[in-house]
């Protein structure tokens, strides 16, 4: 499994958490849901998920705007918010911004900075202690066959919070965007701590103070669709 299919695990394992019909329609052989053929990988993903954002987050990450459209789900979400962004600076005279690249299936690069933003987030509370993160690197390691990606997520895991290393695997609009949309997802933005880390990480990033509002518009939209 490479960082892309990791993502979109991840991304896509929210909903199948909260949905034990699934599992009594596999075991009847009545049709999956799209994006669950593979209903035991989905647990296991939403299983390291819930480790990583805590059971009282998970059940909101995502709504049903990522529930089956995994990375491309979230990159579509990001293109909407730049779009509304553009909109309004041309609306309001404003010179317009350089139209961004959204891929409907992100490189192997472009996917390790959403997991990299994604796990950051996770952290931007606390609550991972040294317990927790042996038992992400289980699950992962029983998830991620390729050992150097799971290398590189117990480095992630393991690494201290810091928006401005989390910001330097962005390298462009697009990427910058899909990282800060899916921080906004992770995190409970009420929280004093980890709003101050989102707004570290969009300064670390460079988002302009409104494609930022935009972006969190759509977080928004997305969990009140769960």
């Amino acid at each position: 499994m490479n960082a892309k299919n990791l993502l979109d695990q991840l991304l896509s394992s929210g909903q199948s958490m909260l949905s034990e019909t699934l599992g009594s329609r596999a075991d009847t052989g009545a049709p999956a849901r799209p994006g669950y053929a593979n209903f035991g990988t989905g647990m296991l993903a939403g299983g390291v998920l819930g480790l990583l954002l805590g059971d009282k987050r998970v059940r909101k990450f995502g709504g049903k705007a990522l529930a089956y459209g995994g990375a491309a789900a979230l990159g579509a979400l990001a293109f909407r918010a730049y779009s509304d962004w553009q909109r309004q600076k041309s609306a309001a005279g404003a010179p317009g911004a350089e139209p961004a690249q959204f891929l409907p299936a992100p490189a192997e690069d472009h996917s390790r900075a959403v997991l990299k933003a994604l796990i950051a987030a996770a952290k931007s509370d606390g609550h991972i202690d040294a317990r927790e993160r042996g038992l992400i690197e289980d699950k992962l390691a029983a998830l991620a066959d390729d050992p150097a990606l799971r290398s590189w997520i117990d480095a992630e895991v393991a690494r201290p919070l810091d928006p401005a290393d989390v910001a330097a695997a962005a390298g462009s609009m697009e990427v910058a965007s899909e990282m800060y949309l899916v921080s906004v997802l992770a995190v409970d933005a009420e929280s004093f701590m980890e709003r101050a880390y989102l707004d570290a990480l969009a300064t670390q990033l460079t988002l302009p103070a409104e494609l930022k509002a935009q972006l969190e518009t759509e977080a928004k939209r997305a969990l009140a669709a769960a």
